[in-house]
């Protein structure tokens, strides 16, 4: 791993407060984000009507979204240097309507400068409506402290 565990927790924290106090996306979505105890980015998105397709049911680029935000944050704190995200899969599982929805991402690996994370939503209930694969790599942008809004 790039890291060593100590600076796994504090690049978490900086993330969650990178994405919960700074993220403009995510007070657009009405999202926020957590660390779980397996240290998995996890993404939290109530129900918005706004991001409904023309058929009623949740649009298959929030999923996307979700998606790549629980793979990347999961694969963020492994590196010292900002990451990108080199390329996604995303599968969607089946419609999904008015539903409250959480994106879990899980490391694969975390090797010198890619990374490989899996990532899924399902509904608060439990329902796996989508799921989706990722590679990052790390850049050369090293890591910052944020600024304010």
């Amino acid at each position: 791993m790039p890291v060593d565990p100590g600076t796994l927790e504090k690049h978490r924290r900086e993330l969650d407060s990178l994405f919960n106090e700074h993220a403009p996306i995510g007070r657009a979505y009405g999202m926020s984000a957590y660390y779980d105890d397996e240290g998995c980015a996890v993404f939290d998105l109530p129900y918005n009507p706004d991001f409904d397709h023309a058929m009623g049911g949740i649009h298959g680029g929030v999923m996307a979204t979700l998606l790549d935000n629980a793979g990347w944050f999961t694969a963020a704190p492994y590196y010292e240097n900002w990451i990108a995200t080199v390329e996604m899969q995303v599968r969607l599982h089946e419609p999904v309507q008015r539903k409250h929805l959480v994106a879990r991402g899980r490391l694969v690996r975390a090797g010198k400068r890619i990374s490989v994370a899996n990532m899924e939503v399902r509904t608060t209930e439990g329902t796996l409506v989508a799921s989706g694969s990722g590679t990052f790599t790390e850049t050369s942008a090293p890591r910052h402290p944020v600024q304010g809004p």
